[in-house]
């Protein structure tokens, strides 16, 4: 499996036939030189889209696997290794569609969100694609952040990535409601006005969806 760049990425299957790619037993196949001829790259996608791919010398018809192997060293291999990155990097850009949000309850806040204001999010950074925003139509406020990050930096005794949701909070009720167990200070936010609750289902939706309905009162002003 060739996991990056397709790393939070879903496959648009409608847009394979058009890259090139040719349907085979229940996979999509698309082949293409590397360094001037010296290989030929061979890439398959599966329906669910899951990601292989093959780099053979077409005269021996032997496999090169040196680019997958971190510890091999040499121009020759970084030229192909980096050459192989971009193949795949172009696939993803082409054929993939953004799926930063993976939780079950960031997928739902997105879908009330829609339904219940008409707002999308908003990705405003090149630099940081896990964060987005929701802001208001009438005021151009934000009202919810929504963003991938690491636990630890929540203060929490873990590594794993998390999906978090940033919302408005009147500035007096701001204490009584951060414990740092559901609920944690607005992370890269004002912490005033801000709180942040992770995805995870440790607070329950209808809470969230509350929660929610009341940041976007609060950015009326």
């Amino acid at each position: 499996m060739a996991e990056f760049p397709f790393k939070r990425k879903k496959l648009n299957e409608t847009c394979l036939i058009p890259f090139g790619f040719v349907e085979q037993d229940e996979k999509y196949v698309w082949s293409t030189p590397v360094s001037d001829g010296q290989f030929l790259m061979t890439v398959f996608v599966t329906k669910t889209g899951e990601i292989s791919t093959k780099l053979l010398d077409p005269d021996s018809g032997e496999e090169y696997v040196l680019h997958r192997d971190p510890l091999a060293k040499g121009a020759f291999v970084g030229k192909i290794r980096m050459e192989y990155g971009r193949i795949l990097e172009l696939i993803a850009n082409k054929c993939f569609e953004n799926d930063v949000f993976q939780s079950d309850y960031a997928h739902k806040v997105i879908r009330y969100v829609r339904q219940t204001y008409g707002d999308e999010l908003e990705f405003l950074w090149e630099r940081f694609p896990d964060n987005a925003i929701f802001r208001r139509k009438d005021t151009g406020k934000w009202y919810g952040a929504l963003l991938v990050l690491s636990r630890r930096k929540l203060g929490l005794a873990s590594d794993d990535l998390v999906d978090i949701l940033d919302l408005r909070i009147k500035s007096g009720e701001i204490e009584t409601l951060v414990d740092k167990e559901k609920f944690f200070p607005g992370y890269h936010m004002n912490k005033k006005h801000w709180f942040t609750v992770c995805l995870d289902g440790s607070v329950p939706m209808e809470e969230i969806f509350r929660r929610i309905d009341d940041s976007y009162l609060l950015a009326k002003k």
